[in-house]
């Protein structure tokens, strides 16, 4: 009794400071105990990060839906080229100027490429459409108690609890057949808009204080006007801003089966699990910043740049600023112009090119002109900066997170949903990589770890 009248007297702000310093203490051991040396990996040639030594990927599988190209190899040596991606073989240019010039929008049609391996006819679309319509509102009670009851701060989280979460209301969950899968991809591409929209009004109402509003998804709009009509208060969108929405959702739509995501969907569904699993773990891997996160990091960036660059247009200054922050002196101090670069691309990235067109009539349209021409300068300075502060020669170029996030910005989108309008995206080309594992892959994949800890034995309790 004694120690329990203690126990309930003790400051709680001595309990605290004792849990944070124990904590502290099995981080150092953690830390410690799982340190690998970095002559190991080099000793047994291990492809780090599932990459060969000259940068190239290790190649574990085969698709038919996505083709990222950057560069060839020629001779044993990597040849750097312009950047090109194919939606199950066909030019992403040639794809976004085909919809743009009959003046429609395009994610319906790519989605409808990526799942059945051929373009829609306008009946086809037209069908596609109408069953995309019939999907997009949410089960009954799902909204309240699935996401209501339970806000996030985060919505990436928010979404992923939203997918596991629609394995209950689903009558046949766990069946992998590809008739199955494919409604519960259809489904899953048709709420995610929703799903992001009132996990987004859940946060703003709870955590920021603000009037809760809950559009009803519209039949007959695009993904991205839906978007916009449900995540605005007014539900109010120009057709320019609904216009370009739709290309960042067809631009980001599918990057091969290599990027992280992507593997994971087929990683997770050759143990052959259920839909909801498999793609909420996606959805886990697209949060990270080095993945569908670092359009973000890049935003941050350019906050930390405009302050302190007082000549938007001085190269000079741009250049000195962007060396700071490549040797750790500047903005986050971890050495990296984010947006610059990429693990395919190398002279260019295709989005990347298609999105800085229509960023700079975006900002137009909106007065920030200004600030267009300051990411131009940055693009142009800073593969020269860093390969004079680096040392390095290969080539870099800006891939699609450098200009995304502006492109968000003056869409007068939340920065908290940049990640969740990638994975609305994205779920398209998981959906697809997903239906081609199971029909294809056939075994669990199971790469290798090789243990480097001596032996050990164990030892009982009172001798440690």
């Amino acid at each position: 009794m004694a120690g329990e009248e203690a126990l309930m007297n003790f400051d709680r702000r001595q309990v605290s400071e004792f849990e944070r310093q124990y904590l502290d203490n099995l981080t150092s051991i953690s830390i410690a105990s799982d340190t690998i040396e970095t002559e190991l990996y080099h000793k047994f040639n291990v492809k780090r990060g599932l990459r060969n030594a000259d940068g190239t990927g290790v190649l574990v599988g085969l698709t038919n839906i996505g083709d990222v190209h950057g560069y060839i190899v020629d001779e044993n040596e990597k040849v750097s080229v312009e950047g090109r991606l194919r939606y199950r073989g066909i030019d992403i240019e040639e794809i976004v100027r085909g919809f743009q010039a009959e003046k429609r929008h395009g994610f319906h049609e790519v989605v409808y490429l990526l799942l059945f391996g051929q373009l829609p006819s306008r009946v086809q679309l037209g069908h596609f459409n109408d069953m995309l319509d019939t999907c997009r509102d949410l089960p009954e009670g799902f909204t309240e108690n699935m996401i209501l009851k339970a806000p996030s701060p985060d919505i990436m989280n928010k979404l992923a609890r939203a997918i596991l979460a629609s394995y209950s209301y689903d009558v046949n969950p766990d069946n992998t057949g590809i008739r199955n899968v494919l409604r519960q991809c259809i489904e899953l591409i048709a709420r995610f808009p929703t799903m992001v929209a009132y996990g987004y009004q859940a946060k703003r109402h709870y955590y920021d204080n603000k009037s809760l509003y809950l559009h009803k998804p519209q039949a007959g709009l695009s993904t991205a006007e839906n978007f916009l009509y449900m995540v605005r208060p007014d539900s109010s969108y120009t057709p320019l801003e609904a216009e370009i929405l739709d290309l960042a959702l067809v631009l980001h739509a599918e990057h091969g089966g290599g990027n992280n995501s992507a593997f994971s969907i087929h990683v997770v569904t050759s143990s052959d699990t259920d839909t909801y699993s498999a793609v909420a773990a996606a959805v886990g891997s697209l949060k990270g910043t080095k993945h569908g996160g670092a359009n973000i990091k890049v935003a941050k960036m350019f906050e930390d740049i405009k302050e302190n660059v007082k000549d938007w247009q001085d190269e000079e200054e741009i250049s000195a600023y962007l060396t700071k922050i490549l040797r750790k002196e500047a903005f986050d101090r971890s050495g990296l112009i984010y947006g610059m670069g990429h693990a395919v691309y190398t002279l260019s990235d295709p989005r990347a090119v298609i999105l800085r067109e229509k960023a700079e009539e975006l900002a137009c349209e909106k007065s920030r002109i200004d600030e267009y021409k300051l990411y131009r300068a940055v693009e142009q300075c800073a593969p020269r900066v860093i390969s004079e502060v680096k040392q390095q020669t290969k080539p870099i170029a800006t891939n699609v997170d450098f200009y995304s996030g502006f492109i968000y910005s003056m869409l007068n989108i939340p920065r908290e949903l940049y990640t969740p309008i990638f994975a609305i995206s994205r779920i398209a080309g998981w959906s697809a990589h997903r239906i081609e594992e199971i029909v294809s892959g056939g075994r669990i994949i199971r790469p290798a770890y090789k243990s480097v800890v001596n032996a050990a034995h164990y030892l009982p309790i009172e001798k440690r």
